[in-house]
């Protein structure tokens, strides 16, 4: 038979200044990369379950990966894959012997459909604009639309990213389109669109919560999901609820195939893997697992699970239930109000995070009193009492909630 070779293109975009966005992308990072150029780490993340043909073609699909380089630079990568017929045009003979008769011929023409995929890399997260961006290149090249793909890659290029905090830019290709990117006030704000409510929706009030508690007390978290695009949201949602605190382990959203044997690395991790290996990952004993499909999360025997300090953890469930099931007050009501409507996704994600966000200022209430600085050295040093700091929270506690 014929080796049908999927394909991949590759557009790296980086901005020239990665600590000043505004400075515009570098024109000189875009690359095409060939089929018969070795495999790289960036080509076994664009198919995570690996590169395979089929019978059918599928429809597009569309989510983001996120690299990390070797100085902790997050690198994330819009992929955009779909399917292109390709024709098997090598016969192979069949040799048939009914008797003494042999009979030969050729089996006909067989049609298979490979994977493509666009690729846009940027230290840029705006996953919908790159989306947007992508579907553009795709629907120009797939309906021969008489325009130039060097001349919309360019225009992409030139592009300027406003600066954090500033306001709305709309930019064209040049296909008669119009993209519009909006920076966020900060450029530590995570932006999280809906993916917060999500994971709520997917999991439970409870589920999340003992995620929250298992990755603050550096445990290793794993989600397993049919759809890519899933896993990325969950752990992006997963880690914004860590807010203002940074998450510094490995965070892999999405992990190929070819990588498995990390999922046995001894240091805490945020991982995604595909469903077709939760049979494989079921095996690990120290690995928190969350089925974003199936809502369930499985902590293993040998892990004791840490909780939120009482009062702290009762209020915060009782904020989010009001947050995420309105009616639950009037529920047993005999004469219950008009059923009242949640809010927009959008608007619910921000909610759920500032729950979690008054939740860290009541944990971090008067830790400056908790510090001491010793002169000894050249140097300061700066120590922390973590037993005062317990005494002192739970005295905090107790006059806050009485």
């Amino acid at each position: 038979t014929q080796r049908v070779k999927c394909r991949r293109v590759q557009i790296c975009l980086h901005t020239r200044d990665p600590k000043n966005p505004a400075e515009g992308l570098d024109p000189t990072a875009v690359s095409y990369t060939s089929p018969t150029e070795d495999l790289e780490p960036r080509q076994c993340f664009c198919q995570p379950a690996g590169w395979q043909l089929s019978r059918e073609r599928k429809q597009p699909t569309f989510f983001v990966v996120v690299l990390t380089d070797i100085d902790s630079d997050r690198h994330y990568c819009s992929c955009l894959t779909f399917y292109e017929a390709e024709i098997n045009l090598q016969g192979t003979k069949k040799e048939e012997i009914e008797g003494e008769e042999e009979v030969s011929g050729l089996i006909q023409p067989a049609e298979v459909f490979a994977p493509k995929s666009l690729v846009l890399v940027s230290r840029l997260d705006y996953p919908e604009v790159f989306r947007a961006c992508l579907g553009l290149i795709y629907t120009v090249y797939v309906d021969s639309l008489n325009v130039s793909l060097e001349s919309l890659i360019a225009n992409l290029c030139a592009c300027l990213v406003p600066a954090a905090g500033g306001s709305q830019k709309l930019f064209s290709l040049g296909a008669g389109d119009r993209q519009l990117i909006q920076t966020p006030l900060h450029d530590s704000l995570p932006v999280t669109g809906t993916s917060v409510a999500l994971l709520f929706q997917q999991l439970g009030i409870q589920n999340v919560l003992s995620l929250f508690c298992a990755v603050l007390t550096e445990n290793k978290v794993l989600f397993h999901s049919a759809s890519f695009q899933r896993l990325s949201d969950a752990c992006r949602a997963l880690e914004s609820l860590m807010f203002p605190l940074k998450y510094s382990y490995p965070y892999i959203p999405i992990l190929p195939a070819q990588l498995l044997e990390v999922l046995s690395s001894p240091t805490p991790f945020i991982i995604g893997v595909h469903s077709v290996f939760k049979t494989d990952v079921h095996e690990l004993l120290d690995v928190i697992i969350a089925d974003l499909d199936g809502g369930t999360i499985k902590i293993p025997e040998c892990i004791h699970l840490s909780s939120l300090p009482e009062p702290l953890l009762r209020q915060t469930q009782a904020a989010l239930s009001l947050i995420l099931h309105p009616d639950l007050e009037v529920a047993d009501h005999a004469f219950p109000p008009p059923r009242t409507a949640l809010s927009h996704s959008k608007m619910l994600d921000k909610e759920v995070r500032a729950v979690f966000l008054r939740l860290f200022a009541q944990l971090f209430q008067g830790y400056r009193s908790c510090l001491q600085l010793i002169r000894i050295h050249a140097e300061p040093v700066i120590h922390f009492h973590k037993v005062r700091y317990k005494s002192n929270l739970v005295k905090l506690l107790h006059c806050f909630f009485l």
